[in-house]
């Protein structure tokens, strides 16, 4: 599911093609382009899944990012984890990235992300992990839910079809690029699209990086959209909310 904004508009004549072979028809010039499948994870070979060096998305067992956000109802701090742990999900090997998301210092959201990388260098999302913290107005936790939780092969909300991986981060972006992150149906189907490359991005600290764009959104929450920006050997630096405008920025990374 989305996390976390140029407005992408195509004529109605034009074909995109879908990472994967499959070519899209992009809907009326007020909608949004959704893919007409699924990546073909049959298709793909993993020799060595958990080797994840794709430039835009390294994921280095130890390797820490922290991110800072202004929100209307407070200030958000986001630590992005890969561990050394290991998850198989449908005979492959993952690696598995925690994601704590805390309000001003007290934990809302803990993930844990599970990523291949095929043999193409494709970075595939194969599911996750979610634990939704909420609070009464007094500040004591009332509960934890799951929403979002999904593994690809599996229906884990009995909503009667399994889930199916998805691109996170293509081998070779190019700009129209457009594909499922992953795909189950009603609960999580975000979609990614490839606006530019080479995008100039400064963060309020003052640091400067060039940038892969790619605008994210799902029909599960239609006018939501964010814009990621990931930089070589880094990873995402910049999310933008379209609606809101909040911006998410990469404070440090180890």
């Amino acid at each position: 599911m989305l996390k976390r904004p140029v407005l992408w508009t195509l004529s109605a004549p034009t074909l995109l093609m879908l990472a994967g072979g499959c070519t899209v028809t992009p809907p009326p010039p007020d909608g949004e382009i959704v893919p007409d499948d699924v990546p073909a994870f049959a298709d793909a070979d993993f020799t060595d899944p958990t080797a994840i060096d794709n430039p835009y998305l390294p994921l280095v067992p130890g390797a820490v990012r922290n991110y800072r956000a202004h929100t209307e109802d407070g200030v958000e701090t986001i630590i992005v984890e890969v561990l050394e742990d290991r998850r198989e999900v449908m005979g492959v090997t993952c690696v598995v990235v925690r994601d704590r998301v805390f309000l001003d210092d007290v934990l809302i959201e803990d993930t844990h992300d599970w990523y291949a990388q095929d043999d193409d260098g494709n970075v595939w999302y194969m599911g996750e992990e979610v634990d939704n913290y909420n609070y009464d107005d007094a500040g004591n936790l009332i509960d934890i839910t799951h929403e979002g939780a999904w593994e690809a092969g599996k229906d884990v909300a009995g909503l009667g079809e399994v889930a199916s991986p998805g691109y996170v981060m293509l081998s070779s972006p190019k700009e129209g690029d457009v594909y499922y992150q992953e795909f189950y149906r009603g609960e999580a189907e975000d979609i990614g699209l490839v606006v530019e490359l080479g995008v100039s991005v400064t963060l309020a600290d003052g640091s400067e990086y060039t940038c892969l764009k790619t605008r994210d959104y799902t029909p599960l929450e239609p006018g939501h959209v964010e814009f990621k920006y990931y930089a070589p050997g880094i990873g995402v630096v910049l999310e933008e909310v379209e609606e809101t405008g909040e911006r998410v920025e990469l404070e440090s990374f180890e």
